[in-house]
């Protein structure tokens, strides 16, 4: 593995949770990417307020690899409490910035990087007079000490600075001041640029930045939702702040200012589950955005809308658990909880979206499956996805779109000569039924939602044979499913590969980058990103045409290999895990490590 270089390194931010380091540290990521370098941001922050621990890391990759890499090549290290973990992360070679108001040498000793001392505090202490205000500053001048180390265009980052604050004026000048304090001294003071440096490029053409709960939010826009209803979780609210922000700027008639779109807020996650079911009764889009602890609570409901086959969609982002677990850390721990939801005999359309592209198209995609099939959909998504900075091409929509609603019966087809309408008959066997919604015709297709025993003309029964004849029935248009749901992506080595790599969501960057990298090296694996469960035919053919297959996931239990045994004829002995768990996302040396110690040690065997 090669080291820094230009276009090519890594950043880490270490700061306190509340001093306002989050719009320094967006500035900085985002200045790089006006300069036309590939660049991601991932924050790793804590559950309260203010005063613990945060960073942010800031890859900078002129190949455009969009994964961690686990290298910290550049670490601004603003926080004593941390500085010894601070110092402790840097690649061997790399270089340390710290605040040299208070010289801390006992604390920074490591004889392979480099530690550089800028005096922060001092520097803004002396030039602004209001406390915050050189709590605020000091941020602003570490990331001019940052732009001069790197060769950041100035002229770029002090156009983003007019740009943040356009609409406060004021703030200009003194961000202004606090940035060139920062670039002069190290200007005059330290040897630079760094032996890794910026370079512009033109490589963020066609490209936006943005975070997956915010693409999620307004693809339920474009998806045709109108009602969505929630109880705030950690990471999932930005969701629904994302798709009232656009709701607001599409959904409100020009002419009457009428709303056209219903948001609510419920006492709690059951809450919002049944306002949601009761909306899709209604013939609504509706959706709720939460995370595995809201999923948890939603289950009675989730089970209820699986057997009375009320459209439902909800989006999980996924976070540290069990319990209440660490809210603000990342993980892909909701697998089996998703596929399986309720008490009972039940199994699910999940989606599995990997970047905010996905994320924008996934989320109409759910809702078109929840009406097409009449069944609660999940949309899986984690904490890393839905609230980091990612890179993607610009989302783009296909304007001649017609949401698909399934057999959703007119007034017309009710009217039609010899058709007698029964909720839970399989006109077709499909396993999909007609629906109604109310109001269509004054005497003809009302049925009454039973959560209880029926049979397919609507009736309640505790028959063993009408059970049945449901409960297949709703198997079959789950496995029907899976002809319709997104389709996996294979990425094939270059050269012929019997070993394969299996992943889902937001593990997808770092194990591109693991495959080029043992490619590299001279190691060949082939890799399949599944998007979807119920599995289809390729997922199990890729399976049997490897000799053994890493599944790479982020949780401990090993989630989505026990999916894959569960689901699918592939012998258990084939699948191999490559876990990872610790709440900060996924690297490709991690996976790439475990993969070749795996592969070291069945060689060896």
């Amino acid at each position: 593995m090669s080291g820094p270089a230009l276009n090519d390194f890594v950043i880490r931010v270490g700061n306190v949770n509340g001093t306002g380091s989050a719009s320094a540290n967006g500035l900085l990521m985002k200045a790089i990417f006006r300069m036309g370098v590939p660049v991601i941001g991932k924050n790793v922050f804590p559950s309260n307020i203010q005063g613990l621990p945060t960073w942010y890391e800031i890859r900078v990759s002129g190949d455009g690899y969009m994964g961690r890499s686990g290298d910290i090549h550049l670490m601004i290290a603003m926080n004593a409490e941390t500085y010894a973990k601070d110092l402790a992360c840097v690649t061997p070679g790399g270089y340390l910035i710290y605040d040299s108001t208070w010289p801390r040498p006992h604390m920074l000793q490591r004889d392979d990087i480099t530690v550089i001392g800028v005096p922060l505090s001092r520097m803004v202490n002396e030039t602004f007079q209001v406390a915050r205000s050189r709590i605020l500053m000091k941020n602003m001048a570490y990331v001019g000490a940052v732009a001069a180390l790197i060769n950041l265009d100035m002229d770029v980052v002090r156009s983003m600075v007019e740009e943040m604050f356009a609409s406060k004026q004021k703030l200009i000048p003194l961000n202004m001041t606090a940035l060139e304090l920062g670039f002069n001294y190290v200007r005059e003071n330290i040897d630079h640029p760094l032996p890794f440096t910026l370079e512009k490029m033109d490589k963020t053409k066609g490209k936006v930045m943005i975070d997956g709960n915010t693409a999620a939010g307004l693809g339920c826009v474009y998806g045709g939702a109108t009602v969505g209803a929630w109880y705030p979780i950690t990471p999932s609210t930005s969701i629904m702040d994302s798709f009232t922000k656009y709701c607001h700027k599409f959904r409100i008639d020009e002419k009457t200012g009428e709303h056209k779109f219903a948001i609510i807020q419920a006492e709690d996650e059951l809450a919002s589950a049944g306002l949601v079911i009761g909306a899709g009764w209604m013939g609504a889009r509706a959706f709720t955005p939460t995370s595995g602890a809201g999923i948890s609570l939603m289950n009675e409901f989730i089970g209820f809308a699986y057997y009375s086959e009320t459209p439902a969609t909800f989006f999980n982002v996924q976070r540290v658990g069990p319990s209440t677990g660490m809210p603000t850390r990342t993980q892909q721990c909701d697998i089996m909880t998703t596929a399986y939801c309720s008490h009972g005999d039940t199994k699910h359309i999940v989606l599995y979206p990997a970047d905010p592209k996905e994320c924008f198209e996934m989320a109409a995609t759910a809702l078109d499956l929840a009406e097409r099939f009449q069944t609660p959909v999940f949309f899986l998504s984690d904490l890393d996805l839905g609230m980091n900075d990612w890179m993607v091409d610009e989302l783009e929509w296909d304007d001649n779109y017609v949401p698909d609603r399934g057999k959703v019966l007119t007034r017309e087809d009710l009217d039609a000569e010899g058709y007698e309408f029964y909720r839970w008959y399989d006109h077709d066997g499909d396993g999909i039924p007609h629906r109604t919604l109310p109001g269509t015709h004054p005497t003809k297709g009302a049925f009454f939602t039973r959560g209880s025993g029926h049979n397919k003309w609507g009736k309640y029964t505790e028959d063993s044979e009408e059970y049945l004849e449901i409960v297949d029935r709703l198997i079959v248009k789950w496995q029907n499913a899976r002809h319709v749901c997104p389709q996996p992506v294979l990425r094939k080595a270059a050269k012929k590969a019997s070993a394969g790599v299996i992943a889902i969501g937001s593990s997808d960057p770092a194990v591109i980058e693991a495959q080029d990298r043992l490619a590299a090296q001279g190691v060949h694996v082939d890799y399949l990103r599944v998007r979807a469960f119920p599995f289809n035919d390729e997922v199990e053919d890729f399976m049997a045409q490897h000799d053994t297959i890493y599944v790479v996931e982020q949780n401990r239990d090993a989630q989505l290999k026990m999916l894959l045994v569960n689901e699918t004829n592939v012998p258990k002995n084939k699948l191999v895990s490559v876990l990872h768990y610790g709440g900060e996302p996924l690297s490709y040396k991690f996976v790439m490590n475990e993969i070749s110690q795996q592969l070291a040690a069945r060689k060896s065997a």
